[in-house]
């Protein structure tokens, strides 16, 4: 197999979850080399990585308002991105079960969003954090927010972990990792402890407003569908003469009223491989049904 297939195969083919799994995965690796690379021309990079990490006080934030974002997809170590890509990729299908790719991207952003927020107010309120200087990485916040949505969707799902022959339920994992992080927030990596617990806060909220038909992800999702629009040229519409009314009436009637098993596919395909992997016909299926 070659890269281009590869490339094609498990990116553009791939679920939403792939996809973020392989960019933390592909982020990680080219910092690791280029720490190699610094090390042997004795080259210090770490002005280079600060410029992509979420400082810990406001002002260092406003030159670097991109990091509340970046620093989402940056990772310390390997054992850092092995247990967060591990936990997201068994609490992620549990949410993806239900509700779209796009929606579970919302959460995900959300959660490293939140995380930064936290982080930065807990060095900001409390005098144990006074004149601390510092900055955070890793996609913890985001994996907190996915496993609470997931949580309060399926409490009861069980996992069955190795040598292990029980049965733990979802709900036990996520009430022992919060209360594992309120026990360390003395800990040296306090500040980690209280970006968890903010992605779990904004979890918990989004799947709460979510039940009561409000969607908070929807200005997340409005801003990604903008950049996109920046970086991929608009196609021009096919222009198509229909001369008789009938066959024009049978057209626009047949998007216009799509029945309930062609909706029903697009959106399992939406749910296995994402909103992009529609095709042009699909989206305008679905736009139509949307408007009735």
């Amino acid at each position: 197999m070659t890269v281009k297939q590869a490339y094609s195969k498990y990116y553009l083919q791939g679920s939403v979850l792939s996809k973020l799994i392989i960019i933390n995965v592909a982020v990680f690796i080219f910092f690791l080399l280029l720490e190699n690379l610094a090390f042997l021309f004795q080259v210090n990079l770490s002005n280079i990585q600060s410029w992509f990490s979420f400082p810990n006080d406001i002002v260092t934030y406003i030159k670097r308002p991109w990091t509340i974002i970046t620093y989402g997809f940056l990772h310390s170590d390997f054992r850092h991105i092995l247990w967060n890509m591990v936990f997201l990729y068994w609490f992620a299908p549990i949410f993806l079960n239900i509700h779209t790719g796009r929606r579970f991207l919302n959460i995900y952003i959300l959660g490293i969003i939140f995380g930064a927020l936290s982080y930065m107010l807990a060095f900001a309120l409390f005098p144990a954090f006074a004149n601390t200087k510092g900055s955070m990485v890793g996609a913890s916040a985001a994996v907190y927010a996915v496993m609470v949505a997931a949580t309060i969707q399926s409490p009861n799902q069980s996992f069955r972990l190795m040598f292990i022959p029980v049965n733990i339920k979802l709900w036990w994992i996520c009430i022992g990792k919060i209360l594992l992080d309120l026990a360390s927030l003395k800990s040296a990596n306090a500040g980690g402890h209280f970006a968890h617990l903010g992605g779990a806060a904004i979890g918990y909220l989004y799947m709460i407003q979510l039940q009561k038909g409000n969607d908070i992800g929807t200005p997340v999702e409005n801003f990604m569908d903008w950049l996109v629009a920046l970086v991929k040229p608009s196609e021009k519409p096919k222009l198509k003469t229909v001369h008789n009314s009938k066959k024009r009436t049978a057209v626009n009637t047949k998007i216009k009223n799509p029945n309930q098993a062609q909706i029903d596919e697009i959106l399992d395909k939406i749910s296995k491989s994402g909103y992009e992997s529609l095709s042009k016909k699909e989206k305008e299926v679905l736009f139509k049904a949307g408007k009735n």
